[in-house]
């Protein structure tokens, strides 16, 4: 059975380097709140992106089907954990998802919008 903290940390730098080639700036990984985790905050020129990371590799599991409303809930606690700490509570930002599995590397962006 594989590593999950190595099976994570390796879709980490993956998602990583996909965000770089389209010209974002990594500016902090697996950030620790108190409200969870966040696995890669990024620039999108000026905009904070808030990104989460899900790798599975099982043929019938579909990694963006595992961020439920509790998830998101966690992940909008956490930014806003982070922009508190950061000094910039009001700073534009949005929410996106990468998921990796057998086929390939997924990127969805502005998760919250519609």
């Amino acid at each position: 059975m594989p590593n999950l903290r190595v099976v994570g940390r390796e879709a980490e730098d993956r998602a990583a380097e996909f965000l770089r080639g389209l010209g974002y700036t990594i500016v902090t990984r697996r950030y620790k709140a108190r409200h969870g985790e966040l696995d890669l905050v990024a620039l999108d020129g000026d905009l904070l992106v808030f990104v989460e990371v899900k790798a599975r590799y099982a043929k019938e599991y579909v990694p963006e089907e595992s961020i439920g409303d509790r998830k998101r809930r966690a992940m909008a606690d956490a930014a806003t954990d982070y922009l508190h700490a950061v000094g910039e509570p009001d700073r534009d930002h949005r929410f996106d998802v990468i998921a990796i599995d057998s086929r390939g590397l997924r990127h969805h962006v502005d998760i919250f919008a519609g």
